[in-house]
């Protein structure tokens, strides 16, 4: 029996009574210091990389071997800290280069790293700027000691954070789930300086979505890195309106090849410095260049179709975050292609995934297929359609501009259960448990 079922305002309604909270709402997950390394010692090198690739606040931007190199980058990355890995041979000038660092750099926290702890080098290593020294091999209470430090200094707080855009990642672990169609809905309902980076490096085709044919793409950008400024990043992009450009994925596949995922975090950690939002549209595999785009954002919404391959996907995709070690403040479900008429109970999907799902995009083939085909984001050229309403009200939320006032208890989308329905497994007209347990 089929127990019927109310429309989409009453969900919205129950999303205004229990607004769901992102990770900046729920205030869960504060900009992390971003480091730069140098070091030409690889065993070193691997444990520094372990130690800041393990805690959560601490983000590595890069490593150098070269001292001019580093310098230079120190400047165009801005990282909140420096660690000079100290070499016996070359004390003299990496001590110069350090004092070079502070001059230039007075809110960069620099830090000394070495596996020579005699006070004497310890007391020069201060003498010369440094503001601390972290033992080798790294001890990891040692570790946070110098990390908490850094926080407690202050030092590159103030122009780490400075003009730190928000990136949003759109992900699904199945194809043809609607990741660029959401991603570029989303892009174009911002109205601040907002940025669509196609990810998808081998089959991406974002900028069709916005009927533009840009002339540059993600390889050009990262082939440029170390001369980027604000006029060539506004080069390589392409506008598509006042408010919204588009970082193109490579026309020809082998463009891609020699893009590494070290590469992916540096120019997002620039590109972040110059707009307010980023949207990332990413393939659905987790190939070592999407994780680091995932790494680096902070929200990801994962979108999935209510069928049992979808739900399945998305299962996965959940378990691999937290292997990742990423909080759930941090991950939202979206569902695509939602229909009243869908006999799955959202309840059940939400019990299955043991999460919530923040957004119910629904289902309108003609509309989309329309507005894909003509080139025109729905949510430009059909504001008031149901799919671009939502599609507006997840952005202000995953943004954080929904309205302050609105409660901000996290009582889940569904409390009252889902459409209506009550929580008897005889009302289902699907078993959702004997099939996806074997996902």
């Amino acid at each position: 029996m089929l127990v019927t079922q109310p429309d989409q305002t009453s969900v919205h309604e129950e999303y205004q009574e229990g607004r769901y909270e992102t990770s900046a709402q729920a205030g869960l997950q504060s900009m992390p210091l971003t480091f730069l390394i140098l070091n030409n010692n690889s065993e070193s090198s691997n444990e520094l990389k372990a130690a800041l690739a393990n805690a959560r606040d601490t983000r590595l931007l890069g490593e150098r071997d070269n001292a001019d190199r580093f310098l230079s980058d120190v400047s165009l990355l801005h990282p909140s800290a420096a660690i000079v890995v100290l070499n016996a041979n070359h004390l003299d000038q990496e001590f110069a280069l350090i004092k070079k660092l502070v001059v230039s750099n007075p809110e960069l926290a620099v830090i000394t790293a070495s596996s020579d702890t005699s006070s004497s080098l310890i007391l020069r290593s201060m003498r010369s700027g440094a503001h601390e020294f972290l033992p080798l091999p790294i001890v990891e209470e040692e570790f946070r000691t110098v990390i908490e430090r850094v926080k407690e200094l202050g030092l590159g707080s103030e122009h780490g954070s400075k003009q730190q855009g928000r990136i949003v990642a759109v992900f699904s672990g199945k194809g043809g789930s609607g990741v660029s169609f959401i991603a570029t809905n989303l892009s174009a309902a911002m109205d601040k300086p907002t940025l669509l980076a196609d990810l998808n490096l081998q089959a991406g085709d974002a900028a069709s979505f916005l009927g533009i044919d840009p002339r540059y793409s993600v390889s050009d950008i990262v082939n440029n890195r170390s001369r980027l400024d604000d006029t060539l990043i506004s080069g390589f992009v392409t506008a598509h309106s006042s408010h919204l450009s588009v970082l193109a994925a490579p026309p020809e596949a082998h463009e891609a090849e020699d893009i590494r995922p070290q590469d992916v975090t540096e120019i997002l950690h620039l590109l972040r410095q110059k707009y307010a939002c980023i949207v990332l549209d990413l393939p659905h595999t987790f190939d070592p260049i999407t994780v680091s785009a995932l790494d680096l954002a902070d929200d990801v919404l994962t979108v999935l179709t209510l069928d049992i391959p979808g739900i399945r996907s998305a299962n996965r995709a959940l378990k691999v975050f937290n292997r990742l070690s990423y909080p759930k403040s941090k991950i939202h479900l979206v569902v695509n292609r939602w229909s009243k008429n869908i006999d799955i109970q959202l309840q059940k999907v939400e019990a299955h995934l043991d999460d919530q799902i923040m957004g119910l995009v629904p289902n309108d083939y003609r509309k989309v297929i329309d507005s894909i085909n003509l080139g025109q984001p729905l949510v430009q050229s059909d504001p008031s359609s149901k799919i671009s309403t939502e599609i507006k009200r997840i952005a202000s939320v995953v943004f954080n501009e929904s309205d302050p006032s609105s409660p901000q208890t996290k009582k889940g989308l569904l409390r009252r259960g889902v459409f209506g329905r009550q929580n008897n497994p005889a009302t289902s007209p699907l078993q959702l448990s004997p099939m996806l347990d074997k996902a």
